[in-house]
C-alpha cells in the first residue's frame, strides 16, 4: 500500500517536552514538513529564543541557534546577513517577542531584513510561570493578574502583527490558528509562504499562530481551544493582514 503520510525527515523522533494539550508540537511537525517539501533543510537556520519552545533544538534536524529572551530577531538578522542564502526563522511565543524584545521585532521589520518569524501567541508567559503577557486579554487571569488584567493599569493587549506590518519592510504578515484540521493546513500554507518570499529575495515576513497554554489557562485541552476560538480570536481575527506579493490585504 502507498504511505498517505510519513514522518518528516528534519523533525527528530523523540518525546516532547510540552505539557499535554500544547500545540507546539504541531507547529514542529508543520515546519519540519514544509522544509521537507522544500528539500531546504541543509540551508536551513532556526532561531530558538527563550519561552517554552526554547528547547526545540532537540527536535529539528537542521541547524538550530539558541539566543537570549527576545534577541532572536536579532540574532537572525546577524545569521542571515552571514548566510545569505540560507532560510532563516526565528520561533518565538508572545512574551518573548512582545515584551522584552519588542525592540528586536520592530527594528527588523523596520529594516526589512529577510527572515521569517514564527510568532506563537497563547497570551500569556508558559515557561516562567503563567505570569500576564502583552498579548493577554482584558479580564484574562494570569498568576501576576488573579482579577484579570485591567486595561486601567495595563493597557491593552498589543496587535503586534498588525503593527509590524504597517512597516513598509514588511511583505507579507497573516494571523492563523491551531485548533482544527483546517486551521492547521492554513498555517502551514501561510509558513510555506513565508519561506517562499524569503528564498525569492522578499523582506520581513510575520506569522502569527493563536494556539492555547492549557496549564496556565486551567483548563481541560479541549475547552481551551473552544476558549481561544471564543475570545482570542475575536480581539485577534485570522486572516491575511498584509500581502505585498498578493494584491495586499484581504
Amino acid at each position: 500500500m502507498e504511505p498517505i503520510y510519513t514522518y518528516p525527515k528534519t523533525l527528530i523522533d523523540v518525546p516532547l517536552h510540552y505539557c499535554p494539550g500544547c500545540t507546539h508540537g504541531i507547529i514542529h511537525r508543520l515546519i519540519a514538513e514544509i522544509v521537507d517539501e522544500m528539500d531546504i533543510g541543509k540551508e536551513t537556520i532556526g532561531i530558538a529564543s527563550v519561552g517554552c519552545s526554547c528547547f526545540n533544538y532537540d527536535y529539528f534536524n537542521f541547524d538550530m541557534v539558541a539566543t537570549a529572551h527576545g534577541r532572536a530577531p536579532a540574532t537572525a538578522t546577524g545569521v542571515k546577513r552571514v548566510h545569505p542564502d540560507c532560510l532563516v526563522f526565528t520561533y518565538q511565543g508572545d512574551g518573548d517577542l512582545a515584551s522584552i524584545g519588542t525592540a528586536e521585532i520592530i527594528h527588523a521589520a523596520v529594516r526589512g531584513e529577510k527572515i521569517s518569524v514564527i510568532f506563537v501567541n497563547n497570551g500569556i508567559y508558559g515557561m516562567t510561570g503563567g505570569q500576564m503577557a502583552p498579548t493577554s486579554l482584558p479580564g484574562m487571569k494570569a498568576s501576576t493578574a488573579p482579577y484579570g488584567r485591567k486595561v486601567e493599569s495595563s493597557g491593552y493587549p498589543i496587535k503586534m502583527t498588525e503593527m509590524l506590518a504597517l512597516q513598509d519592510g514588511c511583505v507579507y504578515a497573516e494571523r492563523t490558528k491551531i485548533s482544527s484540521v483546517g486551521s492547521i493546513a492554513k498555517t502551514k500554507k501561510a509558513i510555506r509562504k513565508s519561506f517562499e518570499l524569503q528564498s525569492a529575495g522578499k523582506g520581513f515576513s510575520i506569522i502569527e499562530i493563536l494556539s492555547t497554554c492549557p496549564t496556565n489557562w486551567g483548563m481541560e485541552p479541549l475547552d481551551s481551544i473552544q476558549w481561544m476560538e471564543q475570545n482570542m480570536e475575536a480581539y485577534y481575527p485570522v486572516g491575511v493582514i498584509k500581502d505585498l506579493e498578493g494584491g495586499g490585504k484581504e
